[in-house]
Parts: C-alpha cells; sequence; structure tokens
C-alpha cells in the first residue's frame, strides 16, 4: 500500500536538465576510458576541423566526436566502411539529451606495418625535438623566388604553377623534378632539398604531391626526408596529400598546407589585394597629410589673430624703451664710477709726489752717500775720519772729507 501510494504521490520531480546530468554523472564516471572496434559510418568533417561519424557493427552503432586538436594527429585518412579501434570515452551532449564516444585516439582495425612504423618514427623525431613550434621558421612576406620539390608530371605541379601565376604574375617557379612515390622517392627528396639549399637563391619551398593512400605517400613519412626538412636553411612549405591527410613531413615543416593548391594560395598573396592596399594606403596617407595641414593652417592663422600675437609690436616697442633707459642709467653710472676712479687716482698721485725723495730733499733734507763704496750713509758710525763723502741736495750736490765723526 505504501509503495503504490510513493508512486502516486511523487516525493521528488525532475527536471529534464537535472535527470541528464545525473545519466551524464552516472555514465562518464563508471565507463572508464576503453578501446572500441567498429565500421565507420556517415563521416562527416565539420568546418571547424571535428570528425563526426558513428561506429557500428551488426546489431548496433555508437555516436562518436573527434576534436580537431586529436585528429590533426591521425596518420591514416578515416573513411566510410573502414573499420577502425577507436579510444575514448562516453559522454553525454546534454543539449540534444544523447551519448556519444569521444575519441581520443583512432587506428585501422589490424594495424598494419606502415601505420606501424609511422607511430614509431613520430614519436622517436617529436621527442628529438624536430616539431618544436619555437625552431619553425617564419615565411616571407612577399617571396620572388619559389622552389617546388615534386613530381613533373603530376596534377599538383600545374595546380600550383596556375594558381601561382594567377595570384602573383612574375613570380618566378623553380622547379626540382622528383619521384614522389616509390622505391628511392624518399632519397630523391631529401637530395633536392639539399640542393635548393646549398643554391641558396629561393625564398621558400613547397614539397609535396597529390592526394593517395598511406603507401603512396609513405615516401613523406621517412626520416631521410623530415631531417632533410629540419635541417633546411630555407622555409619549408609541406603539401602531401589531401586536407585529411598527414605525413611526418607536414608535422617537421615550418608551415603545413592541406593541399598542393593551398600551399601555392599560402605562400604568395594575391598581387589585385597588395596593390588595393598600397593604394588605400596611399589615398589614406595624402588624405592624413591634407587633412594635417588644414589643421596647421588654421592653427596658423589662429596663432595670427590671436591677442599676443597682435600685442608684439607693442611689446617690442616697449622692450626697446626699457632697453633705452637701462642704457642710459648703465652710462651714468659709468661715468659716475669713473669720476670716482679718477678722484681716488688724483688723491693717490699727490701722496706719492709728497713721498718722492725730490720733495723731502725741498724740505731741507739731503742724501749723504760714502765715496769709497757709493753707499748711502744712514748711521754717523759708518763714516771715519778722513773718508770722502758726497751729499745730494734738492738743488745740486756737494763733496767733503769728515773731520770728525760725532755721535748722539
Amino acid at each position: 500500500m505504501n509503495d503504490i501510494q510513493s508512486e502516486l504521490i511523487p516525493q521528488h520531480i525532475y527536471s529534464v536538465a537535472e535527470l541528464t546530468r545525473e545519466i551524464k554523472l552516472l555514465l562518464e564516471t563508471t565507463i572508464p576510458v576503453i578501446w572500441v572496434m567498429g565500421e565507420i559510418s556517415n563521416l562527416k568533417l565539420h568546418s571547424s576541423g571535428h570528425l563526426y561519424f558513428s561506429l557500428k557493427d551488426r546489431d548496433s552503432q555508437l555516436s562518436c566526436v573527434m576534436w580537431r586538436s586529436r585528429n590533426m594527429a591521425l596518420f591514416f585518412t578515416p573513411q566510410d566502411g573502414m573499420k577502425v579501434l577507436a579510444l575514448g570515452k562516453v559522454t553525454v551532449y546534454e543539449k540534444r539529451g544523447y551519448y556519444q564516444f569521444d575519441v581520443i585516439k583512432m587506428q585501422p582495425a589490424g594495424i598494419g606495418e606502415l601505420q606501424f612504423a609511422f607511430e614509431q618514427l613520430k614519436n622517436k623525431l617529436q621527442q628529438e625535438g624536430l616539431f618544436r613550434e619555437d625552431l619553425k621558421k617564419p615565411l616571407p612576406a612577399y617571396p620572388s623566388r619559389i622552389g617546388i620539390v615534386t613530381s613533373p608530371t603530376g596534377a599538383a605541379i600545374q595546380d600550383m604553377v596556375n594558381i601561382l601565376n594567377r595570384r602573383f604574375p612574375g613570380i618566378e617557379i623553380i622547379l626540382r623534378p622528383v619521384k614522389v612515390q616509390g622505391e628511392g622517392a624518399a632519397e630523391e627528396i631529401a637530395s633536392a632539398i639539399d640542393e635548393f639549399n646549398e643554391y641558396g637563391k629561393v625564398d621558400v619551398l613547397i614539397v609535396g604531391r597529390g592526394g593517395g593512400s598511406l603507401e603512396d605517400l609513405w615516401a613523406f613519412n621517412e626520416e631521410i626526408v623530415a631531417r632533410a626538412i629540419f635541417r633546411s636553411k630555407i622555409p619549408v612549405i609541406s603539401a602531401v596529400g589531401h586536407e585529411i591527410d598527414f605525413s611526418i613531413s607536414d608535422f617537421v615543416a615550418d608551415l603545413r598546407a592541406p593541399t598542393p593548391s593551398a600551399a601555392a594560395e599560402l605562400v604568395v598573396p594575391d598581387r589585385a589585394e597588395v596593390l588595393n592596399r598600397v593604394l588605400q594606403y596611399r589615398k589614406r596617407l595624402v588624405q592624413n597629410c591634407a587633412n594635417f595641414i588644414q589643421s596647421q593652417r588654421e592653427r596658423l592663422n589662429s596663432l595670427i589673430t590671436s591677442y599676443p600675437f597682435l600685442r608684439a609690436p607693442d611689446l617690442v616697442r616697449q622692450y626697446q624703451q626699457r632697453l633705452d633707459e637701462l642704457t642710459h642709467t648703465l652710462q651714468l653710472m659709468a661715468e659716475h664710477r669713473v669720476r670716482l676712479f679718477s678722484q681716488q687716482l688724483s688723491g693717490l698721485s699727490q701722496r706719492l709726489k709728497a713721498l718722492a725723495p725730490q720733495s723731502v730733499l725741498k724740505r731741507g733734507y739731503s742724501i749723504c752717500y760714502r765715496m769709497k763704496d757709493n753707499k748711502i750713509v744712514t748711521q754717523a758710525q759708518m763714516l771715519h775720519p778722513a773718508d770722502h763723502i758726497r751729499v745730494h741736495l734738492y738743488q745740486g750736490k756737494i763733496a767733503g772729507i769728515v773731520e770728525q765723526v760725532m755721535e748722539d
């Protein structure tokens, strides 16, 4: 009776979102990361780069998603009807209310020797640092000479030449023809890359070929090609296969192009767009110059008609008058100083005259010299009786002989 009553009277009513979250929590925490084998169907590559598909067997099917960041590392091209092994986890897409398999990694079921070799080489080169982003060289913005390493007879070279000539007529293209599949192809490709570096007169290299199977593209998965691309001093664009094809050369190159045609689009700008951009810059520059000149003209006119500018002549006259006043004052001060110095000089001159020997002699003094050594006699003890002396007076001189020396 209680069970019937609890069914008729709900204890808790879930919203759709709540129930979906409960299911999401239950599935995502209960089922670990697992491998699932099935056949690909309804494969769709979204414009975002994400892969959407189903894995099915005879009795059921499973919706799957593989995000762009993960499917870029695929070494094969997924196709409808292909049997694969997928590593991932079950998730719930709450918006739609259905579960899906979030694929982390995928490989063909019963993976062959080529795929195994691809993964081994990829891991080896990655650990050595050949895929490092900070070592990748930037492409020149406006290359004048482009080197291409590819087959001379394939559709890829024709597509690239047509696109390059259409986008930037007159650009120089140098083709180094090589085998792109089969025995010896990898050695030819690596040698061609080295030869372009020895030549040194190209701005960028495009290395690639059109689409094909994993076996057809294998030359671009060889270690010799990867190392030739890595040691190249010329920037390298890898353009191998179709958009969903990935090769070892794609990871090593400075830029990966999804197709050879896309490489031609990426390597040069569109000449018409460049010319249009230059014309726009020119128009903008002319307009900016005209606006600047007009603004400066208006500013100059404003300054000319401003009160300070109109008052400038009056200020000049006032400063001239002030200069005249200062000049007159300076002249008076100079004359006063000259008179003062003249008076001081006259006083000093009179004092010097009063102290002159002639002035002293005029007042009745005389100077006595001892004749034998012509010394001035300043003390009586300097003379002895019978010494000859000479006496200088204010006017004239007299000579005599000492008769007696008297002391005070």
